[in-house]
């Protein structure tokens, strides 16, 4: 992301929103492995955090089509949130073949928001290390 002078960092529930993501994805892949290998009774906890996911997916997708200076990460933010409509999609088939592709689908999403975060915290360490008034 790249900042205009007197530019403002981004905004403190959109951070938190793109750090808690991939702790989200981290935790499903976790929870998952559990359920499939330890506790089946796991699978409703899995479901219950791949739900509470859609907050800060939601919250990515309006702060970066909603407010301006978060605008260069709407195709990141966009990306991050048709992934996260496929995994609930994938998740929730009946049939072999979505089911199969779900942890495909949900390593990508957890790449894709790890990507966005980077971006984010780039642009927040290159505000941070600029000189007033100058463009990182």
């Amino acid at each position: 992301m790249r900042s205009i002078p007197g530019a403002l960092p981004p905004p403190a529930p959109f951070v938190l929103a793109v750090r808690a993501l991939p702790l989200g994805l981290l935790a499903q892949f976790l929870i998952a492995g559990q359920a499939l290998f330890r506790e089946g009774g796991l699978w409703g906890a899995h479901a219950a955090l791949g739900v509470a996911l859609a907050l800060p997916v939601a919250g990515l997708l309006g702060g970066a089509l909603l407010v301006r200076r978060l605008r260069g990460f709407a195709a990141p933010a966009c990306l991050v949130a048709g992934l996260y409509a496929a995994q609930v999609a994938l998740g929730a088939a009946d049939a072999a073949l979505p089911l199969s592709l779900h942890p495909l689908n949900g390593a990508l999403l957890l790449a894709a928001s790890l990507v966005l975060l980077a971006r984010v915290e780039r642009g927040r360490d290159a505000m941070a290390a600029a000189p007033a008034g100058a463009t990182p």
